[in-house]
């Protein structure tokens, strides 16, 4: 099959009779998908409230230093670029569904592992087989609502990949406040399991069935979904899906690949795992009484604005949300580098160690207005980041890659992400001694100028559009 084969430039699956599908297990369908990203951010939020219990552990529990807290953080991230790989040969060959009900599998037995720990090695090996369930997860789940959802409603659907990414964060977070690290890992087996029994009676999309030569089966699982297949017409369908190294010289294929790969870099380039890393630190200096506080302030921000990104996306539009983010991270990131420089702007306080230390200089009342001002630098760009740049590169991501070549694509996309957030997180620290924190943030400040002004020259706008539409706008048709 190629580009220029009618599967890719004709609607597979035009609107029943003209009109918008009004089909309500889309939905469900969607959400039983959407789990595998629940859990995903469980996964991510986990180490939040495990690792104080696991440093405040006796003996014969295993206990963590703050070199193997770093690693049990970091590890998650490595397993999952493994996994965006692994997700990108699965998804076109085992196809959508059953990626889905593969991948709950590592995460079942990750957090098994971690129940059942007695040493580092058993943590760790338990973070890595959870990260590579998020790694298959994140690239699966978006492809896979995009493909059975029509396109009056694909931006709500595919935005809720994102926003069940910061609900599974949120969960763990409260869970922490309550369950010691062993039950909050045994709470983490759930989303998966129930994950394993929705998509068992959910159908494969329409879409790859077509492409497996399983005609029947399409338009079952079209009525399934959007409840009719009244005028809708079976295309030709064309050759084996495949991809070669030579399909990169065509503008169908390179082009949404640039695309898809600078987003998941300036996602990871904005500067939110900073923003994060600082979160309790700020909350501090600004006399909450608890600072822990901050976490569930952050996951509750996150979850709020993605929410409102959801429910706007298929009547704003793609471009215009990821504009108006960028712009809001621009501000808030400046905000960021300029409170940095107020309060540790002296010669004795260029280590970001000390930022939970108080500048000696500055009187009191003083020090805390200013940290008031970085909370609300903080929750403006938390909310920024949340109506764009959080969902909006997963959604494109689904969107834009021709059938053929969409496995391997989006299992490049998934594994810069997950690269991009291991580098930053792993070395932030090393730019925050070499830039000090106010010349990080405002270096995170002119990423964000880059990633506005890449929007507003390369990036399509995609809302109300059928796949295969959005695929002839990239081979210039």
């Amino acid at each position: 099959m190629t580009p220029e084969d009618p599967e890719e430039t004709q609607p597979l699956l035009g609107p029943p009779g003209g009109s918008a599908p009004r089909g309500r297990r889309v939905f469900l369908a969607a959400f039983a998908a959407a789990l595998g990203p629940l859990s995903f951010g469980f996964a991510l939020g986990y180490s939040s409230p495990a690792i104080p219990s696991l440093q405040r552990a006796a003996p014969p529990a295993p206990h963590l230093d703050d070199t193997a807290a770093s690693w049990f953080g970091a590890i998650v991230t490595l397993g999952a670029a493994a996994g965006g790989v692994l997700g990108g040969w699965l998804v076109d060959r085992a196809g959508r569904k059953l990626s889905l009900l593969l991948c709950s599998v590592p995460f079942v037995a990750g957090f098994a592992v971690i129940t059942a720990a007695q040493d580092l090695w058993m943590l760790l090996g338990g973070r890595l087989l959870t990260g590579l369930a998020c790694g298959v997860a994140s690239l699966v789940a978006p492809v896979y609502i995009s493909e059975i959802a029509y396109p009056a409603v694909r931006g709500l659907l595919g935005s809720c990949v994102q926003l069940m990414v910061v609900v599974g964060i949120l969960l763990a977070y409260l869970a922490g406040w309550v369950l010691e690290w062993r039950w909050l890992a045994v709470l983490g087996c759930a989303p998966p399991s129930l994950m394993l029994l929705l998509m068992c009676v959910m159908p494969e999309t329409p879409r790859f069935l077509l492409t497996q030569h399983r005609r029947q089966e399409a338009m079952a699982a079209l009525r399934f979904l959007w409840g009719s297949e009244q005028g809708w017409e079976d295309p030709p369908i064309g050759a084996e899906q495949s991809f070669h190294l030579a399909l990169l010289r065509q503008p169908g294929i390179y082009k949404p690949f640039i695309i898809g790969v600078s987003l998941m870099a300036f996602q990871q380039l904005s500067g939110v795992n900073a923003v994060m890393f600082y979160a309790e630190t700020i909350f501090e200096e600004a006399k909450f009484k608890d600072s822990s506080l901050a976490s569930v302030v952050v996951g509750v921000i996150q979850v709020l604005f993605t929410a409102v990104a959801a429910l706007i996306m298929d009547r704003a539009g793609r471009r215009l949300l990821l504009v108006l983010s960028g712009v809001v991270m621009v501000f808030s990131t400046s905000a960021f580098g300029t409170y940095f420089k107020l309060t540790q702007g002296g010669p004795g306080n260029s280590s970001h160690m000390a930022l939970s230390t108080p500048v000696s200089a500055e009187p009191v009342d003083a020090s805390v207005g200013l940290a008031w001002l970085a909370v609300g630098s903080m929750c403006l760009f938390i909310a920024g980041f949340a109506v764009g740049w959080g969902p909006i590169p997963w959604l494109l991501m689904s969107e834009i890659f021709p059938l053929h070549v969409k496995g391997v694509a989006t299992g490049i996309c998934v594994l810069t992400n997950w690269l991009m957030a291991f580098l930053v997180t792993k070395e932030f620290s090393s730019l925050m001694e070499v830039l000090r924190p106010y010349g990080a943030f405002w270096f995170a400040s002119a990423f964000c100028i880059f990633s506005v002004l890449f929007t507003l020259f390369c990036v399509p706008e995609t809302k109300g559009k059928t796949l295969e539409q959005i695929t002839a706008h990239f081979e210039g048709r």
